[in-house]
């Protein structure tokens, strides 16, 4: 059997942080159910670089990575490709925070199999790496995120066969004058694992009615007003989506939002007038559509000194940070060690 000679090149893969907005059908009357709503978010990622080794190993803190690294192995066939078996060392350079409701564990699994990929030159796509590392089965905004950013509507998961991953049936840039204020609580966390999976086999049916005016409120509504960059008629159409579907999802989280703070952070920038509020995922992470910085900067400052600041009156300190949406998915550079000025990636 023939091996190559591990290489000296090293690949750098960064996936961006996404909102997932809600899902629109829950039911099994369709042929299809969830159809994810989301949006790409800029200046929070995850960012990692791989190269080959002669065995697989990952940073401190990430344990999920090995496993990852191991089915890459062998779903790829790794092990005929150089005589260390095909194994890779992960340095993972920042991360998306974990079990917050920014898709950090899709976007690292995706980080991982594309950086691997690039790495043994094989040619393969996010999708297909998704699906051999067992991500993306109820949404695709995840993986859409990293093909295309912008904002993102997926066409559900097939409920008869299996579809792959739920196909991107609408993609639009996001305003770049428009700030995405996310509101964090460091002391809890989102559903995850097999909690998550546990609270959807719990769900009550979801109205056929109710999923009908949420696809209307998204085609008729969302999608329209976000081409036009009307930020009022927007942000309606998507604090109305999330009310229903907090409120659905209220019996597994305890209330419409995870995080009763988070709750009363979004309540008191609705106060302020803001619009597009809501909680991204399984939260904790709330979220606010401001339309523009100089208006997200305001509230930014108004909701530190208030939380975090004397007026907060005992309240437990979230943090508040302002993003843009992204309009461009992940990323991907490759360093070839040879020559004297290989840091420049190419």
């Amino acid at each position: 059997m023939n091996r190559t000679k591990p290489s000296q090149r090293s690949v750098v893969v960064e996936a961006p942080a996404r909102l997932h907005m809600g899902f629109l059908d829950f039911g099994r009357l369709g042929g299809r159910r969830f159809g994810g709503v989301g949006l790409t978010i800029d200046g929070l990622s995850t960012r990692i670089r791989a190269e080959r080794a002669t065995s697989n190993s990952a940073g401190a803190g990430y344990p999920r990575i090995l496993p990852l690294l191991e089915i890459l192995q062998r779903k790829f066939d790794l092990h005929t490709m150089d005589t260390n078996g095909g194994c890779v060392r992960i340095e993972v350079e920042k991360s998306i925070p974990e079990h917050v409701g920014l898709g950090s564990g899709t976007q690292m699994a995706l980080a991982v199999g594309c950086a691997v990929a690039r790495l043994f030159d094989l040619e393969t796509s996010a999708s297909t790496v998704a699906a051999l590392l067992d991500r993306g089965r109820r949404s695709g905004i995840g993986i859409g995120a990293f093909d295309q950013g912008g904002f993102l509507v997926d066409g559900g998961s097939a409920i008869i066969g299996d579809s792959g991953v739920p196909p991107i049936v609408s993609r639009l840039a996001f305003p770049a004058h428009w700030r995405v204020l996310l509101v964090f609580d460091d002391s809890a966390q989102g559903l995850h694992g097999g909690e998550e999976s546990g609270a959807f086999c719990a769900l009550p049916m979801f109205p056929e009615a109710s999923s009908a005016q949420l696809c209307r409120l998204v085609l008729l509504r969302a999608l329209p007003s976000l081409q036009a960059a009307n930020i009022e008629e927007f942000g309606a159409a998507i604090t109305e989506l999330q009310q229903a579907i907090g409120d659905y999802f209220a019996q597994a989280q305890g209330g419409r939002y995870a995080s009763p703070r988070v709750a009363e952070a979004l309540a008191w920038f609705a106060g302020r007038g803001a619009s597009g509020i809501g909680q991204s995922s399984w939260g904790p992470t709330g979220f606010v559509i401001v339309e523009s910085e100089d208006r997200a900067q305001v509230l930014l400052e108004a909701a530190r000194a208030w939380w975090n600041g004397n007026g907060g009156n005992g309240r437990t300190a979230l943090r508040f940070a302002v993003y843009q949406g992204r309009n461009r998915g992940g990323e991907i550079w490759v360093r070839e060690a040879r020559a004297q000025n290989a840091a420049n990636y190419a």
